[in-house]
């Protein structure tokens, strides 16, 4: 398909409402290489409201908006532009004249019969079906003296844009000349066709990430094309899927129709079964999504934990994040998942931020950068998209956005050299989605709206200015965005569900992370649509980045039940190479961040009994016993050879069945002068989890004064020892030994004590926030 370019197209695909301008007035602007823009988006606030109640607007409320549209063309200058407006009447199309003389219009023709079969698809559009019959009444044909051209919609969307383009390349629009040739993307570039550029922030398919042959474009066009309105809206979401029953799936896929899915986390198997009955139902491969941060982990119960991300930026082989995405590739992809919500690509500089202390490679835009390369070539190897996240980065608060919205504060030039380079590295290695994270950004707000009130600055989520000036454009990000999880605080303390939900579509989201309640969510962003905060160009605009990112994955080539391996794929899930990899990791890592009274190493013959401290935080959202890791410590050090002496709380003697106890008794019993002639040495195992539930981790003790606090530092060598988080030390500053495992695994248990030993040398590395800013976590 070819078509002449001239110095400036201004173009206006006309027509009654069903004749398809927005989807044709869009692929013929991208073969001419000109911006489109849907001329419904420049209605003011008060036609977009009585449009959406079925009120017939005015030539009075017309006017004005003609002359916006008129205004728009005559100011496209010499890029020319085409834009979809209905311009039914010879006054109308006069009024656009007269702003910009040398438009050309485009009128998509139909008959009634295949005009009425369109509209009846479209319920959520502003013209009701029924006012089909008064738009043609209304309807005045192009005369002889208008430069126009006229196609019949009745053929398929490649053949009638197909025609559009040779009328125009034929001269037969007046003011269109005839110079050079622009490519297609409809039917596919033909030998020797002159690549153009999208107009800025329209999604290129052929272009990285996405890289779409010909026909892969026509798919995602013609299933576009073929959609009901109610299943365009229902691609917008992502479903959480709470329920393993075919009849729960049945009533998503059948009323809400979603793009994609998450599911609760169970035995592989009943994973695997239950992703293989949802691609069955339905007629749109769907992305299935797995958090695979740590390995296999993660995204079924089964699954091979590698290692967390802090873990992969603790040694110096850069390899170590390689094989955790190739490790989650291989197990998520057995399971039928084809989208990847990882890697994470935030900076740890503050400390006290804990959502992402274990989550995040690192404290330097380098370490992030270069691991998540290699995390994402890993994952890569197999089919698997990435969404990395939480743009526009997270670790410079401390507050957590399951919880309330946090803010990146720093301003725009120390934001570029930081997160903004890990952003754009990422983007040019051909990272397919982002995830946007419900974090404000108070300074790049401002440098793109600059006076913008403290009052006005909302999480990125539902900003324009930073998912559209900064990403798209500054950035150049051409794949697909979605939302973070829409129920955590940091969204919903914004603004009412109601109008959050279409809100992040309209700010440039494509895709809308988890229901809060199907039913009301679909139907805010179906009002959504209908008032006009979501504009048929925005919706057009997201669709065609979800369908490409399926099609990218090869999933418009598969049949149904090619979309999930055989049950014989899961015996990858949880292998004994995997696991090999993992005790391979685990003992490369375990780091020594000091050990100023060289108290190492302590064997069983030089300190035989062992004083053995647990401590955990509460149970989270797993449900997990907090203290489990203890028997596997307990169990370890008994079979390297040492005698151990488990402490107990007041809490737990008394859940035990013993009586009469409390904690100033088990102070009086435990912090006693002959410490030193029970135990040899005291070991401490901190594994305090949960990012999602507390703004901040920190050690809680058992009771004020706990005798679990190490006061025997100087009774006897005390060795602490975090198998997870890296800020204890600002709880613990007084003890001299520390070591951080970052996993309660058995494998890294059994590396640890090792190590504490002397069998084997500590490999991993840290960075300065292990220390908390504080000079005493030095000493």
């Amino acid at each position: 398909m070819t078509a002449h370019r001239t110095a400036k197209h201004r173009i206006i695909v006309m027509g009654v409402s069903g004749c398809g301008k927005t989807t044709i007035g869009d692929l013929v602007a991208r073969e001419l290489g000109v911006p489109f823009l849907d001329g419904d988006s420049l209605h003011p606030v008060e036609n977009v409201a009585k449009m959406a109640a079925g009120m017939p607007l005015t030539d009075e409320d017309r006017w004005p908006w003609l002359a916006t549209v008129g205004a728009e063309l005559a100011e496209a200058g010499d890029g020319g532009l085409v834009l979809a407006c209905s311009a039914l009447r010879r006054s109308y199309r006069d009024a656009i004249r007269e702003q910009a003389p040398d438009t050309v219009f485009l009128h998509l023709h139909g008959s009634k019969e295949v005009l009425r079969a369109r509209t009846e698809g479209r319920t959520g559009h502003f013209m009701p079906p029924a006012l089909l019959d008064s738009q043609l009444a209304t309807l005045e044909p192009l005369d002889a003296d208008e430069a126009g051209i006229v196609v019949d919609i009745a053929a398929p969307v490649d053949q009638v844009v197909a025609e559009a383009l040779a009328g125009i390349a034929a001269g037969n629009a007046g003011a269109v000349g005839t110079t050079a040739v622009a490519r297609s993307t409809t039917a596919g570039t033909r030998e020797g066709a002159a690549r153009t550029q999208p107009r800025q922030f329209d999604v290129d398919l052929q272009a990285a990430p996405f890289n779409l042959d010909d026909d892969a474009v026509a798919w995602v066009d013609s299933t576009i094309a073929g959609m009901s309105l109610e299943e365009k809206i229902g691609q917008l979401f992502i479903n959480h899927n709470n329920d393993y029953s075919p009849e729960y799936l049945d009533s998503v896929l059948e009323n809400y129709h979603v793009g994609g899915m998450r599911y609760r986390p169970g035995p592989s198997a009943a994973v695997q079964e239950h992703i293989r009955y949802a691609q069955s139902r339905t007629r749109i491969p769907l992305l299935v999504a797995s958090n695979p941060e740590m390995g296999g982990a993660g995204s079924c119960d089964d699954g091979t934990f590698v290692s967390t991300h802090l873990q992969a930026g603790s040694h110096p082989d850069k390899a170590i994040a390689r094989q955790m995405g190739q490790v989650a590739g291989v197990e998520t992809a057995a399971l039928g998942c084809n989208w990847a919500f990882a890697p994470i690509v935030d900076i740890h500089y503050n400390w006290r931020n804990t959502v992402i202390s274990t989550r995040s490679f690192g404290n330097t835009p380098e370490i992030v950068v270069e691991r998540a390369q290699e995390y994402f070539d890993g994952i890569s190897e197999s089919p698997t998209a990435c969404a990395m996240k939480h743009f526009p980065g997270d670790g410079i608060d401390e507050r957590d956005q399951h919880v309330v919205t946090s803010y990146n504060t720093l301003g725009y030039e120390d934001w570029n050299r930081s997160y903004g380079h890990v952003y754009r590295e990422m983007i040019g290695h051909g990272v397919q989605s982002i995830m946007i994270g419900h974090i404000g950004a108070p300074e790049l707000s401002r440098h793109f709206r600059p006076g913008m009130a403290d009052a006005d600055i909302l999480p990125a989520t539902l900003s324009p200015e930073l998912l559209q000036d900064l990403l798209r454009g500054e950035l150049g990000f051409n794949g697909l965005i979605l939302t973070d999880a829409s129920q955590m605080i940091g969204l919903t303390q914004a603004m009412k569900r109601k109008d959050l939900v279409p809100a992040t579509i309209a700010a440039g989201c494509d895709m809308f992370l988890f229901f809060r309640n199907p039913a009301e969510d679909f139907g805010y962003m179906m009002d959504g649509y209908k008032s006009g905060v979501i504009t048929e160009q925005r919706l057009h605009d997201a669709l065609r980045r979800i369908l490409a990112l399926k099609a990218s994955l090869g999933l418009h080539r598969k049949a149904r039940h090619e979309l999930v391996p055989p049950a014989e794929a899961l015996a990858v899930i949880g292998s004994d190479a995997h696991r090999a990899i993992a005790a391979e990791i685990a003992d490369k890592t375990v780091t020594l961040v000091k050990d100023t009274a060289h108290n190492l190493p302590i064997t069983p013959v030089t300190h035989k009994r062992i004083r053995l401290y647990g401590i955990s935080g509460s149970a989270d959202f797993t449900r997990a016993d907090p203290l489990a890791y203890l028997d596997t410590v307990k169990e370890e050090l008994e079979t390297a050879g040492f005698e151990v002496h488990l402490f107990k709380t007041a809490d737990q003697r008394e859940a035990a069945g013993e009586t009469g106890v409390n904690f100033m008794s088990v102070i009086s019993e435990e912090a006693t002068g002959d410490y030193a002639d029970k135990y040899d040495a005291a070991f401490v195992f901190a594994n305090v989890k949960g990012f999602a539930q507390e703004a901040a981790i920190r050690i809680k003790w058992s009771t004020p004064m706990a005798a679990e606090i190490p006061w025997y530092v100087t009774e006897v060598p005390t060795v602490f020892v975090s198998l997870n988080q890296p800020n204890h030390l600002i709880d613990v500053p007084m003890v001299k030994t520390a070591i951080h495992a970052h996993t309660g695994t058995r494998e890294a248990i059994r590396a640890t004590i090792e190590k504490i030993m002397g069998s084997s040398e500590f490999q991993g590395t840290f960075n300065e926030n292990v220390f908390c800013d504080s000079f005493d976590t030095r000493l």
